[in-house]
């Protein structure tokens, strides 16, 4: 080790540099970016207008074909989410194939192919080349669209909505782009049930005639393969590909919002708030604010050393991580900063946000910061090139965007060349901080009136459609709601006769069946709850002589003071007719939509601050749903006569513990039964 330093010690003084010199303060200057030496993929095009670009590279006796379609977005209206079918039914069979038999042939040569509404892509070893095109070209030119595998496809995308409906990220960018683009736009409009539903096979058979055509393709090959041979095997698979006229598109550019405002969904189970402060931008690759546009972004919120992950993680700990984006789009793109954080933090987090976007604009980068942002953009540009699919990739786009034919070989250089008062310069044309929209999802009895300082707040559904503006009789009350229900189920006096029940339920989730069983005895303060699988019990809940207990798969955990407490605002089959008793606290949060339903919303509240929240239908006064920050929402229906009080016999259960909603049946209900220790253990 010494023999080293000595080593670096002469060579300093050989060039006049003593140690004393050296400043470890700050990074070496960094010299000229190089021009970069970029494999060049040559090109080609065929008769019909199907455009190639083969990019050769040997070191690994492997190539691969992606097949991209360049059409413009559709507006899919009520058939929002055909695009997402179009893929997977083409892989479901050809005329000389069914789908087994397709997987079959793919895993017997260890390769892979795949399809989506815009792209065909495979890839194999070079000694299976021909079969891969084979099995690529007969996937392209001869699917059949079984209408089985459209049912199946739809029945997943309906499985897959039910989820995402109660996905906060999945809600917050649904919402982002619905307020910024609009539901008749391309990138505002959603997938929903009822347009699932509405997608038949001739709309996916429609869909694929009309756009899989080689005047809009591109096909990018990458691997051990020259042109004269790619030139050869893409005019014998793709040579006889009919050229047609695609239809073309264009919309109203999205404008700005006039000034800041706040787009809210009230989702009262969420202990987060999921925050994006965004606002449109028009930005293309090969634009003149591009590369300016990735230095500003990366300074602003593109790693864990930007201003917003510095400010809203390491100095306030508000969230785990604060981003944001700037998208390149050919017809339009967003500027976004996000972050999920704490909800009584969550108009502190907003102000940090808006200081952070208007300090930049106003003020400012620092040259340290553009430095760093080169660095770290050179570093990501170079790993990049490491991948052989980069180079075809920046073929694709040079021709897709008519970028000069050097772009990518003086990438480095564009980017080096920027200075401070370019970054400035380029964040005063594209950013407005005073005209965005700030979207957040989280609980609004908590945020909403703390969001007001940062604009109007205007309430969505979690759909992203404009929430419903429902008007609750003047007079009601939380205390009005309670009764209410208890009247429709069939009164207090026989609500009050039941004092214990048995309910067993049966439920399936991802074609695992299970079993829930529930124990009340109410009167002594008794209540059980196990969840069992094939027989084997996963998870149990006890709650007896005023302590509780959680067991997960053997392991035993006692209650804390506050679980116990939320444990007893859940233990009572009809909590409703003992809240008043037991010293809980009810407020009324106005009427609310509930999947359609009006539905007044009522917050409990324990002594303890433990919390949950039920809504009752406006017009039958049953309880239809309920919501716990810890074990999700769960939807009542089916109400049935049960010694003469109406009780749900389905349940929905939306639970983070649960990858897709639980569909539950009553299987069992006793009433008035003994209840002995063994049941509630």
């Amino acid at each position: 080790m010494k023999k080293f330093v000595l080593g670096i010690g002469f060579m300093l003084l050989a060039t006049g540099i003593t140690f004393a010199q050296v400043d470890r303060s700050k990074l070496p200057a960094s010299g000229p970016a190089p021009e970069i030496k970029i494999g060049e993929a040559e090109s080609f095009t065929l008769a019909n207008g199907l455009k190639v670009f083969v990019v050769k590279n040997n070191k690994l006796p492997r190539v691969s074909f992606t097949l991209v379609l360049d059409r413009d977005p559709i507006l899919e209206g009520d058939k929002a989410g055909l695009s997402g079918f179009v893929g997977e039914m083409m892989m479901g069979g050809t005329k000389n194939r069914t789908k087994d038999q397709l997987d079959q042939e793919i895993d017997f040569i260890g390769a892979s192919l795949g399809a989506s509404a815009t792209s065909v892509s495979a890839s194999s070893l070079k000694k299976h080349q021909g079969k891969v095109l084979e099995l690529m070209a007969d996937v392209l030119f001869n699917p059949v669209f079984p209408e089985t595998e459209l049912e199946k496809l739809k029945k997943q995308s309906l499985t897959g909505l039910a989820t995402t409906k109660d996905d906060p990220q999945a809600i917050s960018s649904r919402l982002s782009r619905a307020v910024l683009f609009g539901k008749n736009h391309p990138y505002g409009e959603s997938q929903t049930e009822q347009t699932t539903k509405n997608i038949t096979l001739d709309d996916v058979k429609a869909y694929y005639q009309t756009y899989f055509k080689p005047n809009i393709a591109y096909l990018a090959i990458v691997g051990d393969i020259d042109k004269a041979e790619a030139e050869k095997i893409v005019n014998q698979y793709f040579g006889a590909w009919q050229k047609a006229t695609v239809p073309t598109f264009t919309y109203p550019m999205p404008v700005r919002a006039a000034k800041q405002a706040v787009a809210l969904v009230d989702r009262s189970s969420s202990v987060q708030s999921v925050i994006d402060v965004t606002q449109p931008v028009q930005m293309k690759i090969g634009d003149a604010d591009y590369i300016s546009s990735r230095l500003l972004n990366q300074i602003l919120g593109g790693g864990s050393a930007s201003r917003l992950f510095m400010n809203l993680r390491e100095d306030k700990g508000f969230t785990y991580g604060a981003y944001s984006s700037i998208d390149a789009d050919k017809l339009v793109g967003t500027i976004s900063a996000s972050a999920s954080v704490r909800s009584e933090v969550t108009d502190s987090a907003v102000y940090e946000f808006v200081y952070e976007i208007k300090n930049l604009v106003d003020k400012g980068v620092t040259q340290v910061e553009l430095d760093k942002a080169k660095a770290e953009l050179a570093g990501s540009f170079g790993r990049s090139l490491e991948q052989p699919g980069t180079v075809a990739n920046f073929a694709l786009n040079t021709a897709r965007y008519n970028l000069p034919k050097d772009y990518y070989a003086t990438y480095l250089q564009k980017l080096n060349s920027y200075t401070v008062a370019d970054i400035n310069a380029t964040a005063k044309r594209l950013i407005e901080p005073d005209k965005f929209i700030i979207t957040t999802v989280g609980n609004g009895a908590e945020i909403k009136e703390k969001l007001a300082q940062f604009g109007e707040v205007i309430e969505y559904d979690i759909m992203g459609e404009p929430a419903k503006q429902l008007l609750a009789e003047a007079d009601m009350t939380a205390e009005k709601v309670l009764e209410n229900y208890l009247n429709a189920i069939g009164g207090a006096d026989k609500v009050a006769a039941i004092k214990t029940t048995k309910i067993s339920m049966d439920a399936n989730v991802m074609g695992t069946p299970l079993t829930i069983a529930f124990v009340y005895d109410s009167g002594n303060g008794r209540y059980g709850q196990k969840l069992s699988i094939a027989g084997n019990v996963m998870q149990k809940t006890t709650l007896a002589d005023g302590k509780g207990s959680m067991s997960i798969q053997g392991n035993v955990i006692e209650m804390n003071a506050a679980q116990l407490a939320e444990a007893q605002l859940n233990s009572y089959l009809f909590p409703e007719a003992v809240y008043k008793a037991n010293g809980y606290t009810v407020s009324l949060d106005g009427l609310k939509d509930v999947d359609g339903k009006p539905a007044y919303k009522v917050i409990i509240t324990a002594a303890s601050g433990a919390k949950l929240v039920n809504y009752y239908a406006q017009d039958s006064g049953l309880k239809i749903k309920y919501e716990n920050p810890a074990s999700g929402d769960t939807f009542y229906s089916d109400y049935q006569a049960k010694e003469g009080v109406l009780m749900p016999m389905a349940w929905t259960i939306k639970s983070p513990q649960i990858p897709v909603p639980l569909e539950a049946k009553v299987t069992s209900l006793e009433v008035n039964v003994p209840v002995i220790e063994g049941d509630i253990n």
